[in-house]
């Protein structure tokens, strides 16, 4: 079993968070390991794993070049993990150890994917939820396969599952809604939220990009809803042009009428450009054929292919 974990600084959390996954996974009777992918902390996190590797084989780390961000993480971790099914998760404590038992199990009955949903997320202001929600519910109104709401990125994959998604040459990662696009048998695991173990989220509402690029990629990775209502928004800007020129011709205010239609039209295309910039930013990053992550360095790793 190999557990993912990408974080960036974090050092106030990884000896609690490593002493408890390991007594989950040794309670639970598998061989495992901990790959520990670094973006570019600027903390002493990556000198906490190198004393606690010293002490334990199993712990390993992959050093990214910079920081790339959560989804290339997991996927340079998945990509050197070695298990026979691979779990990710997040490093702050907030996804419980403990849980891993319970999707081992799940795993073990025949699942290939073992997802967790959120029925509860302590220790995070209500104006997140709110907003975290409703992108979610944005998301999955538009979506062309079914992404469970409250599902986060605490996953259990088979080996078969990161194969496949490891496969997939996509450079915008949507890595939650990807993993419900390859299919496979999928079962989901209830679970509460805890808050934070120590320190602050790197991803606050109001002062990190990250969210946002999270809900547009979601948004334009699966499905093409943002195109169709910029059509049919053109469509009634059309039809609403021509009803309030003629009421501006029955009102004798031409003036009025241009000005409102001018208005009008300038909105829709500016409205039309913006979502056409989402979707060719997109094939943009594309035809670049950038890697999605590069690597510094490794701890504990035999290299692979």
């Amino acid at each position: 079993m190999s557990v993912v974990l990408s974080f960036r600084n974090e050092e106030e959390v990884l000896p609690e968070l490593v002493e408890r996954l390991q007594r989950a996974l040794d309670g639970a009777g598998v061989d495992h390991e901990l790959v520990f992918v670094n973006d570019a902390s600027s903390d002493d996190s990556l000198a906490v794993l190198t004393k606690l590797h010293a002490g334990d084989g199993r712990i390993k780390v992959v050093n990214m070049s910079r920081r790339f961000g959560v989804a290339p993480c997991v996927l340079a971790g998945m990509h050197y993990a070695r298990g026979d099914a691979v779990v990710y998760m997040d490093a702050d404590l907030q996804d419980p150890p403990e849980l891993l038992p319970e999707l081992i199990a799940r795993w073990r009955e025949g699942a290939d994917v073992v997802y967790t949903v959120r029925t509860e997320r302590r220790g995070e202001s209500r104006a997140k939820l709110w907003v975290t929600r409703a992108a979610y519910r944005a998301i999955q109104s538009v979506a062309e396969i079914d992404l469970p709401v409250e599902a986060g990125d605490f996953k259990l994959l088979s080996r078969r599952a990161v194969n496949h998604l490891l496969a997939l040459p996509e450079k915008d990662l949507y890595v939650r809604g990807l993993v419900s696009w390859i299919g496979f048998r999928q079962v989901p695991v209830p679970y509460e939220r805890q808050p934070r173990g120590a320190g602050r989220s790197h991803f606050p509402l109001l002062r990190s990009a990250g969210p946002a690029r999270a809900f547009l990629a979601g948004l334009t990775s699966f499905s093409h809803a943002p195109l169709v209502a910029f059509l049919a928004l053109g469509g009634a800007a059309g039809a609403l042009s021509v009803a309030l020129l003629a009421a501006a011709a029955l009102a004798g205010s031409a003036r009025l009428g241009w000005v409102a239609f001018g208005l009008l039209l300038w909105s829709t295309v500016v409205l039309g450009i913006g979502v056409m910039g989402v979707y060719l930013a997109r094939v943009h990053r594309a035809v670049l054929h950038r890697p999605r992550y590069i690597v510094e360095s490794t701890l504990g790793i035999d290299e692979v292919g």
